[in-house]
């Protein structure tokens, strides 16, 4: 899907025609929209394709005066999915006239940028466009972090009575997210430093400190994502050794519970037994055997009562 927008009196609107101080922004896009672009993008046809590969690592490149800077944006699949949160390529084509944004799929930073979060977005100044990109997609991380630190304190509360490994496994999704998430923040900031030793967006202070803020948010939630992981590895390795206990728990329990059964069970089978036996003519035989086996069986319960073993 290709969507064109243009800097308007009250914000970005959809224009139909490419024309110069535009913002291109392609969703997913088909081959008939891909060779549109190509042949309308003043830039190597390559630039169009790079940022579609899914595992495009994050990088910059220019040639015949356009430029292309690859990150990797963060990308919710949904809860039920193997990886929670992954990462996509996101492609930033710079020309002379133009925007263009390429991404595989839809993401929060392109709508937060259409929907007019950002006050005075303007298409026409690309490099400080890029800047409010850079600044957006190191917010996103760290905004999906937030909600994945939350579902790691949910998963913990229900781990301490847990029996089996379904939350230990919605561990691991949660933990594979965080290893896309280190991957992906490292290889944007390498991105970062190298625009920033490039010099490109020194022309305008304001510019520049946005660029210093993106580096910035971007480190933090490199640290953030290395404090989670390692939290989230040491809680999974706490909690299994905690399903392992409660488990012996519950066996230890339930090994109980038969001791005590099986000792009414074979007193019985004693007086059940076709000999003589002593009190066998008396009346009150029967609540005599029943007697001596709840009586014994009294005693047990109570022995492992003080050992602690129900």
């Amino acid at each position: 899907m290709i969507t064109i927008l243009k800097r308007a009196e009250h914000g970005l609107e959809t224009i139909q025609e490419i024309v110069p101080g535009c913002w291109i922004n392609v969703v997913d896009p088909g081959p008939d929209e891909i060779a549109r672009l190509q042949a309308n993008v003043d830039a190597p046809a390559d630039f169009v394709t790079y940022p579609l590969d899914l595992d495009e690592r994050a990088r910059t490149e220019k040639d015949n005066g356009a430029t292309l800077i690859i990150l990797r944006v963060p990308h919710f699949q949904g809860a039920a999915a193997d990886v929670p949160y992954t990462t996509v390529p996101l492609g930033i084509i710079l020309t002379d006239k133009l925007i263009v944004t390429v991404c595989k799929a839809e993401n929060g930073i392109m709508r937060d940028l259409i929907g007019g979060r950002v006050k005075n977005l303007s298409t026409a100044k690309r490099n400080r466009f890029v800047l409010y990109l850079l600044l957006g997609t190191a917010n996103a991380y760290l905004s999906d972090l937030r909600e994945i630190n939350k579902a790691v304190d949910a998963l913990e509360d229900r781990l301490q009575h847990a029996q089996r490994n379904e939350q230990l496994m919605a561990l691991l999704k949660v933990q594979k997210s965080l290893v896309y998430f280190t991957t992906a923040l490292k290889s944007n900031e390498l991105v970062l430093q190298r625009l920033q030793r490039s010099r490109l967006f020194e022309m305008y202070p304001e510019d520049e400190d946005l660029l210093e803020d993106a580096l910035t948010e971007t480190q933090q939630a490199i640290e953030m994502t290395n404090i989670s992981s390692s939290i989230l590895s040491q809680m999974m390795d706490a909690f299994a050794s905690i399903i392992s206990n409660n488990l012996n728990v519950v066996m230890k329990f339930l090994a109980s519970i038969t001791i005590l059964l099986s000792i009414p069970t074979i007193v019985t089978g004693l007086y059940g037994m076709n000999v003589s036996l002593p009190g066998q003519d008396a009346g009150y035989a029967f609540l005599m055997v029943l007697g001596i086996a709840f009586g014994i069986s009294l005693i047990i319960a109570v022995i492992f009562w003080k050992r602690d073993w129900f």
